[in-house]
């Protein structure tokens, strides 16, 4: 297992077609990440058989950045009671 975090050339494959990815994290993160979204593209291809697969890359998409959105506003509520508590 690779635990480098230098930018390194990870080959993964996502919905059928493979990518060279390259960035800063161990191949393992890198590979971890890549089968999320390729969970992610066939659980929504299932579901609408009929989308191309740029669709239901951008249906992937969004609902990652709602994900995100969604724990930036509850990092932001905890955030903001622990200000208000004075840390307790």
């Amino acid at each position: 297992m690779s635990v480098s975090w230098e930018e390194q050339k990870v080959s993964v494959q996502i919905f059928g077609e493979l990518h060279v990815i390259r960035g800063k994290g161990s191949e393992d993160y890198i590979m971890g990440l890549a089968a999320d979204v390729d969970k992610r593209m066939r659980d929504i291809a299932l579901k609408f058989p009929r989308l191309a697969a740029h669709q239901v890359a951008t249906l992937v998409a969004l609902n990652l950045a709602d994900e995100l959105a969604k724990i930036k506003e509850e990092q932001k509520t905890v955030l903001d009671m622990l200000g208000e508590n004075g840390g307790i």
